[in-house]
């Protein structure tokens, strides 16, 4: 609830942040080798190129999935294909476990106007024994058998389905930051400079979060010259 509330925790300078990180690595790789990735990927923890980030080194998942396939590729697992297709069922398997409460929540909205009408017709069963009653008395009964089905109607459609919604949109922007990562080093095992693979993932990036071209080369103009 709180995240559907809240929004998505990254933010236009997380997305720059993540092709500066995406490109001093795959920078270092290219230009020193497989060697000098891996005290980085090993430990990523106590990595300055990661802890640089800050924001981005506190998520494990994140840091997890870079350091995995960077990992395989100074195995000389290098086939962009294969890479590729074993990236995307890691990102689908995460974003199916992510899913889940949202999923949970849609359920719980699907199922509240039956709940409703249950009640409604609980309350006109009650209402059907006590017939002899004046009208009155019988017109409050059914009154409040309605009451159970607006409620039911209410909490689904306009409160749990709506926040349900707002969840979803929150997880699957997200999960852009995978795509991101994935698209980098795809570009990266096809040939491509670092500057080509991080631009390429820019174009990736959600538009109301997207730095700029002139941005993001600023922000790599910026990096400190001990990296790469």
């Amino acid at each position: 609830m709180g995240r559907a509330f809240k929004g998505a925790k990254w933010q236009r300078q997380d997305y720059t942040d993540l092709l500066s990180l995406m490109f001093i690595l795959i920078k270092t790789m290219r230009t020193k080798g497989v060697v000098a990735i891996e005290q980085h990927i090993e430990k990523p923890e106590e990595s300055k190129i990661f802890n640089h980030f800050p924001r981005i080194a506190a998520d494990h998942h994140l840091v997890a999935f870079i350091a995995d396939y960077l990992r395989m590729m100074t195995m000389n697992f290098e086939d962009p294909h294969q890479m590729e297709d074993a990236m995307n069922q890691d990102i689908e398997r995460h974003h199916a476990e992510e899913h889940e409460p949202q999923h949970a929540l849609q359920t719980m909205a699907d199922g509240l106007p039956a709940v409703g009408i249950v009640a409604a017709v609980l309350g006109i069963i009650k209402t059907m024994a006590a017939i002899n009653e004046p009208v009155e008395i019988l017109g409050r009964m059914v009154g409040g058998a309605l009451v159970g089905t607006f409620l039911g109607i209410f909490l689904s459609y306009l409160m749990v389905a709506p926040i349900a919604g707002r969840f979803a949109q929150v997880l699957n922007e997200e999960g852009k930051m995978f795509d991101i990562i994935k698209t980098v080093l795809i570009s990266h095992l096809h040939g491509n400079a670092p500057q080509i693979s991080v631009e390429i993932g820019r174009r990736n990036v959600p538009a109301q979060h997207q730095p700029s071209f002139i941005e993001l080369e600023e922000s790599l103009a910026e990096l400190p010259n001990d990296f790469a």
